[in-house]
């Protein structure tokens, strides 16, 4: 089985707002999503029901605070213990990344309208956090002014280190440090410095 997420934001086999969460994907080039309802829930809709365990799973990958799901008829087809979820000060997040994409920043604000709407996966670093995912949600939340945001502990590779190191010293230290570019310049620069990373130079 293979799946595949599905990172554009333009694609008529897939609802707008499952593409906004980022919840579409191809399994054996077969259209499957998962599109949020609330901070808990999400419906789950595709044509063979028997891989929808592991969509789920590779969904909540993404995003542990969901824990519900339902098919489009209403029913529950997946419930995982309800994850501990924290508030965390904006300015206490260290972010792992360096720049947000316009077009990622247009896609989150479709469904981002109060700090509670915004949930992170972050790792303890002294008395601050860093975050794992979800920067353009954070670079969000800075231009709203938003306080605190929610966050759930969670666990990452060694590699993390090496571009949290290199955000500080960017001064890359909050998430409004981090710099806004066109969604194709964004492309070229991030996914440019990653693939040297992971190819060691």
């Amino acid at each position: 089985m293979n799946i595949k997420r599905i990172d554009s934001y333009t694609d008529n086999r897939f609802s707008k707002a499952a593409l906004n969460q980022h919840g579409a994907y191809l399994i054996d080039n077969e259209p499957y999503q998962v599109e949020i309802t609330d901070s808990s829930s999400a419906v789950v809709c595709g044509k063979d029901s028997t891989v929808y365990k592991p969509l789920i799973e590779e969904f909540r990958f993404h995003a542990p605070h969901i824990f519900k799901f339902y098919d489009t008829s209403a029913r529950l087809i997946a419930e995982y213990p309800a994850p501990a979820l924290f508030d965390v000060p904006l300015e206490s997040i260290q972010p792992s990344q360096f720049y947000v994409s316009e077009e990622k920043l247009k896609a989150v604000q479709t469904f981002i309208y109060k700090p509670d709407d915004i949930v992170v996966q972050v790792i303890p670093y002294g008395d601050r956090f860093i975050s794992l995912d979800g920067h353009s949600r954070l670079f969000l939340a800075s231009k709203n002014g938003f306080a605190t945001v929610k966050a759930i502990e969670s666990e990452t590779d060694d590699y993390i280190w090496t571009f949290v190191h290199e955000a500080e010293r960017r001064n890359i230290l909050a998430p409004k440090d981090m710099t806004l570019l066109p969604h194709e310049q964004y492309k070229t620069l991030w996914y440019r410095y990653c693939d040297d990373v992971f190819a060691g130079k």
